[in-house]
C-alpha cells in the first residue's frame, strides 16, 4: 500500500493556498466563510492552528490531552501573510507525519482517544479542504480539490458514510456543507479515527476502510507483517469491510482489526467482527493468525482483550464464535479467552461468551 500522508498535507495546503492568494486583497473580516459563523479571516487563521496543533500530537507525542499551545499572529498581519502561516504550520505537519512510525498513536478526542499519523494527516488534509471552502464561498472563488484526495479523506475519516458517485460533493455532504441527491442533509457530524485495543503484547488496530480495500486486493494494508501474513482470512474479512463500507453499513468499532506485536511493530494476524450487533445484542467475531505467529497465545490474548473491550458496550449482551469441529487450535483459543460451547453439529461448534 502506498504510504500516505506527507504527500497529501502538502497537496492540499499548496491547493488551497495557490487559491486564497488570488484573493489576498479582499477584505477576508467582513466576509462570512460559507455556512459557518466565523469570518473567512477567522477560517483561515483556524486552518494554521489545526495543523500546528495536529502536528505538535504527533511530535510531542501526548496521550491524554492536547499539548497546551497555539498560533498568536503578529499585530498588522494580512491576509497574504496568513497564507504564509498556512504554508509553514504544513510543512510542520508535512515532518511530523513523514518521521513519526506507523505504531505511535497520540492523542485525539474524537472517537477512540487518539490517532496515529495517517490519522492526524487525514485530519489536517480535510481541515483544509472542508476550510478553504467555506473561505472560497464567502470570497465568491471556485474551488473543487482533486477527486482522489477527497476519496482518501472519505475512506479514512468518514468510514460510516457510503461513498458516493463523487468524493467532493459526498464530502460536502457528510459535513453539513452540501446537498447529496436521495440523501437528508447532515446537521452533526463527527468524522472517526480506527480504534486501537491494548492486548498485552499486542496492539489491535482497527483497519480503515482504504487500508481493507488495499488488503482484499492483495496488498499489505500497510502493515508490515509476519512471515507467512496477511493470511487467507485476513483478506476475506478485508473484503467484507469494503462491501460493509461500500452499502454504507460499516461502522469502525464493528469492523476489522490488525493484531500488531508490540515488540516489532509486525502484523501477526486479523480478528474482528462480522457486522454490527443484531437486535438481540449478539455480534460474530472471527480471527485467524499468520502461520509463523501461531502456537504463541498471540490469538488467546487479543481474543480476551477484544471481547473485554466489546462486552462494556450497552449495545451488546453475547459475543458468538463458529468454528470446525476439527479445528482444535481454534477451540482451544475460544476456550482460554472464556468462551462457551453452546451448541454442535457434525460440521461445526458455536462458542459465546456473555458479559
Amino acid at each position: 500500500m502506498r504510504t500516505w500522508g506527507g504527500e497529501q498535507v502538502e497537496q492540499a495546503v499548496a491547493g488551497a493556498v495557490a487559491l486564497l492568494r488570488t484573493a489576498a486583497d479582499q477584505d477576508w473580516d467582513g466576509a462570512t466563510a460559507g455556512r459557518l459563523e466565523w469570518s473567512c479571516r477567522r477560517t483561515a487563521e483556524h486552518i494554521a492552528s489545526d495543523l500546528l496543533a495536529y502536528a505538535g500530537q504527533l511530535a510531542g507525542r501526548a496521550r491524554s490531552a492536547y499539548v497546551p499551545f497555539g498560533i498568536t499572529f503578529d499585530e498588522g498581519t494580512g491576509n497574504a501573510d496568513v497564507l504564509d502561516v498556512i504554508e509553514t504550520t504544513g510543512v510542520l505537519l508535512t515532518a511530523a507525519v513523514r518521521t513519526t512510525p506507523r505504531e505511535v498513536r497520540a492523542f485525539h478526542p474524537y472517537p477512540f482517544r487518539s490517532a496515529n499519523r495517517e490519522g492526524f494527516a487525514a485530519m489536517g488534509v480535510a481541515e483544509v479542504l472542508l476550510h478553504t471552502h467555506d473561505i472560497a464561498t464567502g470570497l465568491d472563488l471556485a474551488y473543487e480539490p482533486p477527486a482522489e484526495l477527497c476519496e482518501d479523506v472519505l475512506a479514512r475519516l468518514f468510514p460510516h458514510v457510503q461513498p458516493g458517485s463523487a468524493p467532493w460533493p459526498t464530502l460536502l455532504w457528510a459535513t453539513g456543507r452540501g446537498d447529496l441527491p436521495g440523501r437528508p442533509p447532515v446537521t452533526e457530524w463527527r468524522w472517526s479515527n480506527p480504534p486501537a485495543v491494548p492486548a498485552g503484547r499486542l496492539i489491535l488496530e482497527g483497519v480503515a476502510p482504504a487500508a481493507a480495500r488495499d488488503l482484499s486486493a492483495g496488498g499489505d494494508g500497510g502493515f508490515t507483517w509476519a512471515e507467512g501474513g496477511p493470511y487467507e482470512g485476513t483478506r476475506d474479512a478485508a473484503g467484507m469491510t469494503v462491501k460493509a463500507y461500500e452499502a454504507g453499513v460499516h461502522r469502525p468499532e464493528w469492523g476489522m482489526f490488525v493484531l500488531v506485536r508490540q515488540e516489532d511493530g509486525r502484523a501477526v494476524g486479523g480478528m474482528g467482527f462480522h457486522g454490527v450487533p443484531d437486535e438481540e445484542g449478539r455480534a460474530e467475531v472471527g480471527y485467524d493468525l499468520a502461520v509463523s505467529a501461531r502456537g504463541h497465545g498471540y490469538a488467546t490474548e487479543a481474543l480476551r482483550a477484544l471481547s473485554a473491550w466489546a462486552l462494556t458496550r450497552d449495545d451488546v449482551r453475547t459475543l458468538i464464535a463458529t468454528v470446525d469441529r476439527h479445528n482444535v487450535p481454534s477451540q482451544r483459543v475460544l476456550t482460554r479467552a472464556g468462551f462457551v460451547a453452546v451448541r454442535e453439529d457434525e460440521e461445526e461448534i458455536s462458542y459465546e461468551i456473555r458479559p
